[in-house]
C-alpha cells in the first residue's frame, strides 16, 4: 500500500539516527584524501518502523545510495522500474538517477541507508547493477553487515578527524562487498552457489597436471564450447585456456618457492612436456623466467 500524500515524511521516526557529514568536510578531507577519496560516506542513518517514510528525487541525488530493509516492506521506483522491497532485500540507486522510495503504509520498513561517493564509487555501483541485473538484491547474512554499519556510524559519531574518515571509508568497501557478493558466499571465502564458470574452475584446479582442450572443459559443465567460452570470458575476463594457464603458473610459483624441484620437473607436474615452452609461458605471465623468479623470491 502506498503512503498517503498527506502523511508523507522524509524523516522524524522514533528511534531513528542519522549522520550528515558537513559538505566542507567532504570536499576538504575526503575528496582530496588519497585513501578516503576512492570512496567515502556522505550521509548514513537508521530508520526503525519508518511509517509514512517517503522520498522522491526526480533529478536523482548527488551521491549513490544503498538502502537495506531489515523488517517490514517498502517500494522503490528507479529509472521508471518499480521494485517491491521485503525483509532482507536492498536497493541501490546510482547518483543523478530519478527515483522514489517509500515505506509500506500498513507494514512500514526498518532500514539502514547510506549515501556515498568517490573516485571508485561509480564502478562499484556498475558492478552491483551487473551482479543483480537491476537495482535490487537480497542479503542472506546480515549480522556482520549490520555490525559494519554500526562500526562506521559509531566512528563517524566520534567526529571528523582524518583518521575517523579514512577508517569509515575503508570499512565502507567491506560493507558494500557484503551486498555485492552476499548471494554468492555463505561464509567468508566459501561459495554457496556455483555457476558453470565456478564449476569449471574447480574442474581445472583438480586437473592442474593435465592438458585440457576447450571442448573437454566445456563438456565438464555440459555446455557447448562456444557458449561456455562466452560465459567464462564474460565473468573472468579471460578465455578458459588462458585462465587454466594462469592456474598452472600460480602452482608453478608455489613449486619454485617451496620445493627444490627442477624446472623441468615442475613443467612435467603441470602436464607440460616441453620445459622450454613452460619457461616461455611462465615469463609471459610473470614477467621473469622461472629460475630468476626462484632466486628473487628467496627470503
Amino acid at each position: 500500500m502506498h503512503t498517503p500524500k498527506s502523511t508523507r515524511k522524509k524523516e522524524g521516526f522514533q528511534g531513528q539516527k542519522a549522520i550528515v557529514i558537513p559538505r566542507k568536510i567532504l570536499s576538504d578531507k575526503c575528496a582530496k584524501n588519497m585513501i578516503a577519496g576512492a570512496m567515502y560516506i556522505t550521509d548514513m542513518g537508521y530508520y526503525p518502523k519508518a511509517k509514512f517514510h517517503y522520498r522522491e528525487r526526480p533529478a536523482g541525488a548527488d551521491q549513490h545510495i544503498i538502502i537495506y530493509c531489515m523488517e517490514g516492506n517498502g517500494r522503490a521506483v528507479i529509472n521508471k522500474r518499480e521494485y517491491r522491497i521485503e525483509p532482507g532485500e536492498f536497493i541501490f540507486i546510482p547518483s543523478k538517477t530519478a527515483h522514489l522510495y517509500e515505506a509500506d503504509a500498513d507494514n512500514p520498513w526498518t532500514i539502514y541507508w547510506t549515501h556515498f561517493k568517490g573516485m571508485n564509487a561509480e564502478a562499484v555501483i556498475k558492478q552491483l547493477e551487473k551482479n543483480f541485473a537491476g537495482h535490487k538484491g537480497f542479503l542472506k547474512h546480515n549480522e556482520n553487515t549490520v555490525g559494519l554499519f554500526n562500526e562506521m556510524y559509531n566512528q563517524l559519531e566520534r567526529g571528523y578527524s582524518t583518521d575517523n574518515l579514512i577508517y569509515s571509508s575503508m570499512c565502507l568497501w567491506h560493507y558494500l562487498t557484503a551486498f555485492m557478493f552476499n548471494n554468492k558466499y555463505s561464509a567468508p571465502g566459501k561459495l554457496s552457489y556455483k555457476d558453470p564458470t565456478d564449476v569449471a574452475i574447480d574442474f581445472l584446479q583438480d586437473r592442474i597436471g593435465s592438458l585440457l582442450t576447450l571442448e573437454e572443459i566445456a563438456a565438464a559443465v555440459n555446455l557447448s564450447a562456444s557458449h561456455f567460452s562466452f560465459l567464462f570470458k564474460n565473468k573472468t575476463g579471460f578465455s578458459p585456456i588462458e585462465y587454466f594457464n594462469h592456474l598452472k603458473i600460480q602452482r608453478a610459483c608455489q613449486y619454485l618457492l617451496f620445493t627444490n624441484l627442477r624446472i623441468r620437473e615442475i613443467s612435467w607436474n603441470l602436464g607440460i612436456e616441453d620445459p622450454y615452452y613452460f619457461s616461455r609461458l611462465f615469463k609471459k605471465v610473470m614477467g621473469v623466467a622461472p629460475g630468476e623468479y626462484r632466486v628473487k623470491r628467496v627470503h
